[in-house]
């Protein structure tokens, strides 16, 4: 999978904030508004390089001439029953086994760490939560590495949704563009993952999570948080 040189960090801001809206449930009372507000974004950067821009852009005009509820169904028929589509990241890691409260408790101190909170019902390894944690984030590392750590589970999910023809696959492909190049090593587990899906059973799972289940580096932020202090996920509610 190939990557877009020279992103500038805010660019690679506004792929991540416009993925995040458009992969999030495309709810009755926000469908129409998050398309505007793509669609703006991308007028408002006409310099962004046209291998991310694009995808984005093919969405928002199919998602318009679909229309909401057409949307809504697909979204439910792919993302909520192929076990291959799945946009919680740790689901490719470890499954459904014992090993995936401490993956997801893993996120919720990254977010804890960069200074967010959860303020919707949603897990915080939930894909359009980590996309809008790095936009809001712009430059930050923490979530860029939850992002390249889960980079096979991301590829999966990108050949599964293009497999489908589903042109949720558009926006997955353009946030994989904003990330390093995989190497050698990881395209080979990519396609055991795609040939096999995310592990079912305990069995052969490994102990070992693809990211330290506490951040190093980084302190803890305290619970309270100052006046207008962003807060991840806060237009994650489903309609």
């Amino acid at each position: 999978m190939r990557t877009v040189d020279a992103l500038t960090d805010h660019q690679r801001a506004t792929v991540h904030m416009a993925a995040s809206l458009l992969l999030d449930y495309p709810g009755e009372d926000v469908f129409a508004t998050r398309l505007a507000a793509v669609e703006q974004a991308l007028q408002a950067q006409p310099d962004l390089p046209a291998a991310v821009r694009e995808p984005l852009a093919a969405f928002v005009a199919t998602a318009r001439g679909r229309g909401q509820r057409a949307m809504a169904e697909h979204y439910v028929a792919t993302f909520d029953q192929r076990r291959r589509c799945c946009l919680y990241l740790s689901y490719y890691a470890v499954g459904d086994t014992r090993h995936r409260g401490a993956a997801i408790l893993a996120f919720k101190e990254a977010l804890s760490a960069a200074g967010y909170e959860m303020a919707a019902d949603e897990l915080p390894d939930y894909l359009p939560v980590v996309l809008e944690l790095s936009a809001r984030s712009e430059g930050d590392e923490i979530a860029q590495v939850l992002l390249s750590s889960h980079r096979e589970g991301l590829e999966v999910l990108r050949t599964a949704l293009t497999q489908a023809s589903s042109p949720y696959a558009g926006l997955v492909e353009a946030v994989c563009l904003t990330l390093p190049e995989i190497d050698q090593a990881t395209a080979e587990r990519v396609r055991a993952l795609v040939a096999a899906g995310p592990p079912t059973e305990t069995v052969g799972v490994t102990s070992t999570l693809p990211f330290p289940t506490t951040p190093v580096r980084y302190p803890t932020v305290p619970a309270a948080q100052p006046a207008g202090q962003p807060v991840a996920s806060e237009q994650k509610e489903r309609a």
